[in-house]
């Protein structure tokens, strides 16, 4: 009994490295560097989905159905997420950060500002900031080249967050002054106004395999690495670290802690809100 339960662990295993394998090679899913648990809770959604009673039942399903390898991405990479998720982090960003990053360029005209949303999802971080920046700025938002940079790996987020366009449930936090200045409602959907489309953009990234980005005021990078394993997170907090100006500010989930030596050359702005400086 006990040797049938050992073999039958061990193919278990054997299909779940050969399952991640093939979304890596298929769907250009990099699985190596997240943690199993959280990978496991996903593909099990798609096996009761699917009737599937194990790995290797599924890597079948898989490798037969086009569809169901588009449903397994968007189940791996979905988000749940919202305008001014944890709206006391927002609160900091507005009344200290933003206002910290405006000062630090001086008076004058076309300072330049970058920031970047890494784990973008659909948008909705990127498009939180901008709105910030115009309700602090006003009439002086022309004074500034503000550049807000969302990435991601999943491209039907990034045509979600391209388009703008968002339901009830993403608005829930969205001040009703915000909501008349910055949307337009048309039906059950608000839309996005060109003028905070013209401050952001979003493209695809890797943040683990991708080129170096760099020259930011602020990086946001929030709940994506508690699914990483911690090898890869000390790695990934080096990378924000260089790719800030000198004070710049990093911007971290409430769940997530700094890791190796980005612990010891970050500074703690606001170590509740996990907000942090170069």
């Amino acid at each position: 009994m006990l040797k049938a339960a050992a073999n039958k662990k061990s193919k278990e295993d054997a299909d779940f490295a050969s399952l991640k394998n093939i979304i890596k090679t298929r769907l250009g899913f990099n699985c190596e560097y997240y943690k199993d648990s959280h990978f496991r809770r996903r593909i099990d959604v798609r096996l009761r989905a699917t009737g599937s009673e194990n790995f290797g039942e599924y890597i079948q399903v898989l490798k037969q159905d086009q569809n169901e390898q588009d449903i397994l991405l968007e189940t791996l990479t979905v988000n749940v997420t919202n305008f001014f998720r944890n709206s006391e982090v927002y609160d900091i960003i507005e009344k200290e950060v933003l206002p910290a990053v405006i000062k630090s360029k001086g008076i004058g005209m076309n300072k330049s500002i970058k920031i970047w949303s890494a784990g973008c999802s659909i948008g909705v971080e990127a498009y939180s900031i901008a709105m910030l920046f115009h309700h602090i700025l006003g009439n002086r938002i022309g004074r500034y080249n503000i550049s807000i940079t969302g990435t991601d790996i999943d491209k039907a987020s990034l045509q979600h967050a391209r388009n703008g366009i968002y339901s009830e449930v993403e608005m829930k936090d969205v001040r009703p002054d915000f909501m008349q200045r910055y949307f337009v409602k048309e039906g059950n959907q608000y839309h996005i106004k060109d003028e905070l489309k013209k401050m952001t953009r979003f493209k695809p990234h890797d943040m683990i395999s991708g080129p170096k980005m760099g020259g930011f005021d602020i990086i946001f990078c929030r709940n994506v690495t508690i699914y990483f394993e911690k090898e890869l997170q000390e790695k990934l907090y080096m990378k924000f670290y260089e790719g800030l100006n000198k004070d710049g500010f990093f911007v971290m989930g409430k769940t997530e802690t700094l890791l190796g030596p980005s612990k010891d050359l970050f500074r703690s702005y606001n170590a509740k809100e996990r907000i942090y400086a170069k």
